[in-house]
C-alpha cells in the first residue's frame, strides 16, 4: 500500500496536531476528519491550541477530505484504511473495539485506556484483527528521549547509574469537562505522568515494584506524582508528573541521566539546546536533534508499518497497557502509602 487513507477522529489539539504531522510524511493522506460537535466547514483548524505545537495555521480543503459526524459513518467508508483515534480518554476502549472490528488499522492516543481491564480487551481484540494497532506512546518516538534509548540500550556511556524523568505542566486550559473529571481522565497521572511511566518501562523494562506520593487538586484523581520505581539492577529511577504549576508555566519535560562516564541532561526549555551532554574528558555539548518532531515520527513508523505489512514495533498494544498497569499501581501505592509490587 503506497498511500495510506486516514480518517482522523477527535478534531481537538491532539486531532490537530496528528492532521499536521501527517502532512510532513510520505504516503499519508487525510482522507477523513470526523467529530460529534466540531466539524470545520471551511477546513479551518487554526484556533485550535494546546501545551505544545508550533501555532502554525491548520487549513484543510475540504474539497478532498470528507467529514463525518457520526463515527460508524466513518468506519463504513471503505476508502479508510487508518482510524487516527483522538477523542477523550473514556472513549477509547468503545472506539478501538469498534475500529478493530470493522477492519481498520488503528493508532489510539494515550492512556489506551481508562483501567488495565478496559486495556486487556483491546489487546485481545487486535491479536485477532485483521489491522494493526498501535497506542500513540510519542516518548518513544521524541527527539532526545529516543537516543537516550538508543544511548542505553548500547552502552555507549557505559551502563547507567541513576535516572530521573521529570513532566511538570499549569492544568489543561482546554477540555476541561473532561480532563477534570479524574474518574475519567484519571488526573494528571494517566494523562501527562503516564509518558514517563512508558518510557521507563521501555528503557528499565517493567519495574518489579512502585512507591508514590501524590496528591490532587483540580480533577479528584492523582493531579501530581513522585514515583521511585524498583527496576532490574537497582538502578535508582524516579519520576514526577504534575498539574499543579501555576498558570503561566506552561508545560515542561525533563530527563537527567547519569551513565557511568557522563551525564545527559534534557530540559525542553532550553529549545535547539534541550539535550546536553557531559561525559568524562570532553567541554559539555548539546546534542543536535536527528529528528524534527515525535508527533512525525510517530505517525510515521504506523504508516510504514502499513505500507510494509509489518505490526508496529517500537510500540505495540501490550505497552500500553503496561502503561496502565504501572500506573494504577501508583495510584494504589499513592493511596496506601506503601510499595505496590507488579
Amino acid at each position: 500500500m503506497n498511500t495510506v487513507n486516514i480518517g482522523v477522529v477527535g478534531i481537538g489539539f491532539m486531532g490537530a496536531t496528528h492532521i499536521k504531522s501527517y502532512l510532513k510524511i510520505p504516503g499519508a493522506r487525510v482522507a477523513a476528519i470526523c467529530d460529534a460537535s466540531r466539524l470545520p466547514v471551511n477546513g479551518d483548524l487554526s484556533g485550535i491550541v494546546g501545551n505544545l505545537g508550533d501555532g502554525k495555521p491548520l487549513k484543510l480543503d475540504m474539497a478532498q477530505v470528507k467529514a463525518y459526524s457520526n463515527f460508524d459513518d466513518l468506519l463504513a467508508d471503505p476508502g479508510i484504511n487508518l482510524i487516527d483515534l483522538c477523542v477523550p480518554t473514556p472513549q477509547h476502549h468503545k472506539c478501538s473495539l469498534a475500529a478493530l472490528k470493522a477492519g481498520k488499522h488503528v493508532i489510539c492516543e494515550k492512556p489506551l485506556a481508562r483501567t488495565s481491564a478496559l486495556c486487556r480487551e483491546i489487546v485481545e481484540a487486535a491479536a485477532k484483527a485483521k489491522g494493526f494497532f498501535m497506542p500513540a506512546m510519542v516518548m518513544r518516538f521524541w527527539p532526545g528521549w529516543a537516543w537516550l534509548k538508543r544511548a542505553i540500550d548500547a552502552q555507549t556511556y557505559g551502563p547507567v547509574l541513576a535516572a530521573r524523568f521529570r513532566r511538570v505542566s499549569s492544568p489543561p486550559g482546554w477540555s476541561k469537562s473532561s480532563y477534570f473529571k479524574g474518574d475519567e481522565s484519571g488526573g494528571a497521572l494517566l494523562d501527562l505522568h503516564i509518558h514517563d511511566t512508558d518510557f521507563v518501562q521501555f528503557c528499565f523494562g517493567r519495574p518489579r515494584s512502585v512507591f508514590s506520593t501524590g496528591t490532587t487538586r483540580f480533577s479528584g484523581a492523582i493531579d501530581h506524582v513522585v514515583t521511585a520505581y524498583q527496576v532490574a539492577g537497582g538502578i535508582p529511577v524516579t519520576a514526577e508528573g504534575s498539574w499543579l504549576m501555576t498558570e503561566g508555566f506552561g508545560l515542561n519535560m525533563s530527563y537527567t541521566v547519569n551513565f557511568q562516564r557522563a551525564t545527559a541532561d534534557f530540559d525542553l526549555s532550553r529549545g535547539a539546546d534541550a539535550l546536553k551532554l557531559y561525559e568524562e574528558g570532553q567541554p559539555a555539548r548539546a546534542i543536535p536533534s536527528e529528528t524534527e518532531d515525535g508527533y512525525v515520527e510517530e505517525l510515521r513508523h504506523m504508516i510504514e508499518s502499513i505500507q510494509s505489512g509489518t505490526p508496529p514495533s517500537i510500540v505495540t498494544a501490550a505497552d500500553g497497557l503496561g502503561a496502565v498497569e504501572i500506573c494504577e499501581a501508583e495510584e494504589q501505592s499513592v493511596n496506601t502509602c506503601s510499595i505496590v509490587s507488579l
